[in-house]
């Protein structure tokens, strides 16, 4: 992320504390960790806190930058963006790789859902920070009021900042371009600003830190990890009983099939298709059974390597599927709908469509 001279306001800064010009407003104000248990930092202690809360219950901050105006409005610009720097301080500290990544998640969902209320010219001002330079399509005002496309982007910039989105509607041959530029709507711009908001977030969270902190926050640190232990076991909880084998991943699904139709497949699919069906539910005996189409298959072999990812051999530990990133690195991501958008690892998106499918109605 590249700092631009741009003309932000005190209120700018406490909506999007991730530019450059909020963090050389935060050393301006020289605020010390080593002094946060000062009572006068409990605000923005307390806003820090709740800015991880919001993360764990809602996967999504709140905006604070609305009410009141005048002198009070300056003070809660303060605690807006001072708070920011020690969430991720105290995200940092929590050291769970769930958590730093839901925050990160939530952070970004809080500014698309603030850029789309924004201008034109805010829009790009932001943009330009993440060296997304966006154009208004000035040219095109009659064409806009049937389109809806406000602006545009070279194509190159585009497919490198549109290769995580699998929506159909992302693909270049699905959007309207002139001389070599893309057409896209302010609502797509908020979500490529969004992205690189949770990109940079999670660059932040992953730096290593070996600040003293006090007794304060560290008990602030113990609640967090508490609520987000209670989350996680909820949503083990809600994990089916029985794996729901129509709720796969697109992914999954065509690797579930190329095993069950006798086709090849690599180390790392096979690892990935053996922790995700256990992680889902399906039992070891049944997993076995899937490789057994191979022409090359080995009971002995599969039953093994079956029982370690499960946790039954070797050190003892089950085994999550990689990462949806990690699985773009090795070509395996095909592509997929809605809920691949929303969704960082297959046991999400697995979960997601479960709870989706439990909420519809049944077809007559």
């Amino acid at each position: 992320m590249q700092g631009q001279n741009l003309i932000l306001t005190q209120t700018d800064l406490a909506k999007y504390p991730f530019t450059p010009q909020a963090a050389e407003y935060v050393q301006k104000l020289d605020l010390k960790t080593t002094e946060l248990d000062n009572p006068e930092y409990k605000e923005i202690l307390d806003r820090a806190e709740q800015r991880i809360k919001e993360a764990i219950d809602s996967a999504l901050v709140s905006d604070q930058t609305t009410e009141p105006t005048g002198k009070n409005r300056q003070v809660k610009d303060d605690i807006e963006i001072l708070s920011f720097p020690i969430a991720i301080l105290i995200a940092i500290s929590i050291n769970d790789k769930l958590l730093k990544r839901r925050y990160a998640l939530a952070e970004a969902r809080r500014t698309y859902n603030l850029l789309k209320q924004e201008s034109t010219d805010k829009i790009i001002t932001i943009a330009k920070i993440f060296n997304l330079h966006v154009h208004p399509l000035e040219a095109y005002v009659e064409k806009l009021k049937a389109t809806s496309f406000g602006f545009s982007l070279n194509f190159t910039d585009y497919l490198r900042n549109t290769s995580i989105f699998h929506e159909s509607k992302w693909k270049l041959v699905n959007r309207t371009m002139q001389q070599g530029e893309v057409q896209i709507t302010k609502d797509e711009v908020a979500r490529l600003i969004a992205e690189e908001v949770r990109k940079h977030a999670e660059e932040k969270l992953n730096a290593k830190s070996d600040i003293k902190l006090s007794q304060d926050i560290v008990d602030r640190i113990e609640k967090l990890k508490q609520s987000h232990a209670a989350l996680i076991k909820t949503h083990e909880e809600e994990m089916p009983k029985e794996t729901v084998i129509t709720a796969f991943p697109p992914c999954i699904q065509k690797l579930y099939n190329t095993a069950l139709a006798k086709g090849h497949l690599s180390h790392v699919e096979r690892f990935t298709l053996t922790s995700f069906l256990l992680n889902a539910g399906m039992p070891v005996e049944t997993v076995i059974e899937c490789f057994r189409p191979a022409s090359d298959f080995s009971e002995k072999m599969t039953r093994y390597q079956v029982e370690h990812i499960a946790g039954g051999r070797g050190a003892g530990m089950k085994y999550a599927p990689p990462k949806c990133s990690t699985l773009r690195t090795h070509g395996i991501c095909t592509g997929g709908d809605e809920i691949c958008e929303r969704a960082w690892r297959p046991l999400s998106y697995y979960q997601k469509k479960t709870r989706l499918m439990k909420s519809q109605p049944p077809s007559q």
